[in-house]
């Protein structure tokens, strides 16, 4: 059931838009904002992330104390009409506004804006900045060259800073309107009719205020606009005036999660999409023994020609024994990493997932170039020990003109590693496909003597290798060891194989990209790289939509926990020049499993630093699940 909302007051109405002076246009707005993230004004807002995206579609900035008022543990979804009663009470950012932001960051309230004070609050979250950068960022609008910013000295700064962010709102609003033009002209055709009435007005419609919320992942801030600000110029999107770099109160009240699949409100898969582009790209995560046990896993490219609405989806792939365990399957999630000059930042990940059971994400993206980077937990793909492995398993034996063949039990395997490696899933193995297979399991890429040896010696079709060709190159390899299995076994443990030829040490995955405007689209494989890159995407997100508090008696400790539909993070973040060392226990939790293999983990914070404590999953996806964590400084 969906949480209604009471109706505001007609004068509360007026105050939800400078821009609407009647309800008409006003409520135009609104559909224009819900039309552009979903098909059908039927369509529900499903969670309380999509809640914030519609809301900056509509030129809104709204917080997380304002996301809680209107979505509870007790919402289960959100209609068209609860969005417009929401766009009633809530108004877009003023001037004024933004005014007090700035004034938060004078702590010591002297009227003045300090190197310290500004240095502190642009340390705190997200991308940090060195003292040196905020101390040029100073200087640069620093007039009377006294090492402070005064109200009255920079009015014309803070007033720039505005104009900013509205250039930004109004760049968004036309981007969003050309997307929803192209989905209103693409209905028109398969339905032949000409739109009338209240539609019309929607078409039509040029005021509608919109923030591109896939741009700029809600939570970044003033901190992050003022980093935009002081190393490039370049603008960044509106920001939340209550969004400062000090937690929110703690919440002691359990986090209970229904069961994953049975809300009754999910990320709906677009009604067409059978007529958008659609590439997709096998995959796999590794556990990396040579690492430390850590996970592994193909990256991709994604290159998009237009504009678009895209629809990003991401499963496990059952090869084998893999990807699926006795408590459900292998957690999988992409994040969408905007490529940029120096670094990426996120735009979005799959934090859901649909009736199907796939997590996706549906969101705009410009056009441009993304990385596309997988994710597990590691709470059901980990390093495990040899346990009941008593021997190997037999890989090679001699028939009867004592000429070395293959067992059975390693043909099947190595049929299943054929599967894992044809990226493209054609049934064949490009040269590409067999470089990154050969990469995994010797570290080195395929030359062109070497490919010249596939060439003349094995079968091919269309000049890729089949799956038989693939079987009589190991029998070759096999045969020229004389009988020794010691290379063979790489290649199987490299592939996530067991001594009993279990697959249990890999995941492989499937990863589809839909676009509904853009027929120009190309998704590449990138690389095979440790996850460990995504930790700062990670931090960042569960920073701007979990929730914070400051760890007692230590006013420079704070606790990040984001609870989503089928992941719960738990992260430090230490401010402090001193490290600490902190006891997270989550055993009071119910029906979760952690990656840390213990639910009471103990952890070493770095100074400065922000560290993942605890990713948690439900053991039984069946049953509903609670977090509790509860926090102990070691000393």
């Amino acid at each position: 059931m969906s949480r209604r909302l009471s109706r505001p007051s007609s004068a509360a109405s007026h105050r939800s838009s400078g821009s609407t002076t009647h309800d008409s246009e006003f409520r135009t707005e609104c559909k224009a904002a819900y039309l552009s993230i979903y098909d059908d004004l039927k369509d529900v807002i499903s969670s309380e992330y999509d809640l914030s995206a519609v809301l900056q579609q509509s030129g809104r900035n709204p917080t997380k104390k304002t996301l809680a008022k209107y979505w509870t543990d007790e919402t289960d979804y959100l209609t068209f009409d609860d969005f417009v009663n929401i766009c009633r009470r809530e108004h877009a950012t003023t001037t004024d506004e933004l005014m007090k932001a700035f004034r938060k960051i004078d702590i010591n309230g002297d009227g003045y804006i300090s190197l310290d004070e500004l240095f502190r609050m642009l340390t705190t979250r997200g991308e940090k900045m060195t003292r040196d950068e905020v101390q040029r960022m100073i200087d640069e609008v620093d007039e009377n060259r006294d090492g402070r910013l005064d109200y009255e000295e920079r009015k014309l700064y803070y007033s720039e800073f505005c104009n900013m962010m509205m250039t930004t709102a109004d760049e968004c609003k036309k981007m969003s309107i050309k997307l929803m033009e192209k989905k209103e002209r693409k209905k028109r055709r398969m339905s032949n009719t000409p739109r009338r009435g209240d539609d019309e007005n929607i078409l039509g419609s040029r005021t509608s205020l919109r923030s591109n919320s896939s741009v700029k992942p809600e939570g970044q801030g003033l901190s992050h606009s003022l980093r935009s600000v002081g190393r490039t110029g370049s603008r960044s999107s509106l920001i939340s005036i209550d969004d400062m770099p000090k937690p929110s109160p703690r919440v002691k009240k359990d986090k209970v999660r229904t069961p994953v699949g049975s809300r009754s409100a999910k990320v709906s898969e677009p009604s067409n999409l059978r007529d958008w582009t659609h590439i997709s790209s096998k995959g796999c995560f590794f556990i990396d023994a040579d690492e430390g046990g850590q996970i592994i896993s193909h990256q991709y490219t994604l290159h998009l020609a237009d504009d678009t609405n895209v629809f990003i989806t991401m499963q496990p792939n059952k090869i084998g024994d893999s990807g699926f365990t006795d408590d459900g399957p292998v957690d999988t999630a992409v994040y969408v990493l905007r490529e940029g000059s120096s670094s990426h930042k996120v735009v979005t990940f799959t934090e859901q997932r649909d009736s199907k059971g796939r997590y996706c994400v549906r969101c705009d993206l410009p056009a441009g170039k993304y990385k596309l980077v997988p994710f597990t937990t590691g709470c059901r793909l980990y390093e495990r020990s040899a346990g009941r492995e008593t021997k190997d398993v037999k890989l090679i034996k001699q028939d009867k003109d004592e000429k070395i063949v293959l067992s059975k039990q390693f043909k099947k395997a190595l049929e299943d590693i054929f599967d894992m490696a044809d990226l493209d899933g054609n049934g064949l193995l490009s040269r590409e496909d067999f470089n990154w297979y050969n990469i995994r399991t010797s570290g080195e890429e395929v030359a062109d003597d070497e490919w010249d040896v596939v060439e003349g010696n094995i079968e091919l079709e269309n000049g890729e290798i089949t799956k038989t060709g693939f079987l009589h190159l190991n029998q070759m390899e096999a045969e020229d060891n004389d009988g020794d299995t010691d290379d063979l076994w790489v290649t199987l443990t490299s592939m996530g194989f067991n001594k009993n030829l279990v697959l249990n040490q890999a995941c492989p995955f499937k990863l589809d990209v839909y676009a509904e405007d853009c027929r120009k689209t190309k998704l590449e494989v990138a690389g095979l790289e440790p996850q460990a890159v995504l930790e700062d995407a990670i931090c960042d997100t569960v920073i701007a939509k979990g929730e914070a508090f400051k760890v007692k008696g230590m006013k420079d400790l704070s606790i990040y926990t984001y609870i989503g539909d089928a992941r719960a993070t738990v992260l430090v973040e230490n401010q402090s020049y001193s490290k600490v060392r902190i006891q997270l226990d989550c055993s009071r939790s119910k029906n979760v499993v952690s990656n840390q293999r213990d639910l009471n983990y103990t952890l070493t914070v770095p100074s400065n630093t922000t560290v993942i404590g605890h990713h948690l999953i439900p053991r039984d996806e069946k049953a509903e699940w609670i977090v509790r964590c509860q926090e102990t400084i070691v000393r």
